[in-house]
């Protein structure tokens, strides 16, 4: 059986707006984070993050499970599509550090946020996105949400 190996191909940094609280029920609460801008760099991507896509998130006994879609623009003008699923939670202390505005680096063991994103495009440069399975890990820092993104091989 072979062993999956990860390889790094690039970072989104998200800028976000506040996020919106839409309610639910007594056990879970729903909200939604505007994407408003961004950047992505790395060895296998450069470009933009477009503003007006957004984050879902279902908070259930401490966990949030995430459900993004935005739209990236590559520096050469394709645009690429992402939906990102995931999970994140935080240790009441981390929880309490990143209130404060403290940056909780992604392999704190208090913090958990990692995701699954799916690309789309028909860009013949980036098929590759569309064509792949890749992991990422999360952390909030400085006002966005940085990602970095995994190829799974």
């Amino acid at each position: 059986m072979i062993e999956p190996s990860l390889e790094y191909v690039f970072e989104i940094r998200a800028e976000i707006a506040p996020d919106l609280h839409i309610g639910r029920g007594p056990e879970e609460k729903l909200s939604f984070t505007p994407v408003t801008g961004g950047t992505v760099h790395g060895p296998r991507l450069s470009g933009t993050v477009l503003s007006g896509g957004g984050d879902w998130a279902v908070e259930r006994f401490g966990t949030a499970q995430l459900e993004a879609r935005y739209l990236i623009k590559a520096s050469d003008g394709a645009v690429i599509d992402i939906l990102n699923r995931g999970y994140f939670r935080a240790t009441p202390e981390v929880w309490s550090r990143m209130e404060a505005g403290e940056d909780v680096p992604e392999d704190d063991p208090g913090l958990y946020f990692r995701t699954a994103p799916v690309f789309q495009t028909d860009a013949p440069q980036h098929r590759w996105l569309a064509e792949s399975q890749f992991v990422g890990l999360a952390r909030d820092e400085d006002g966005a949400v940085c990602i970095r993104v995994f190829l799974l091989t």
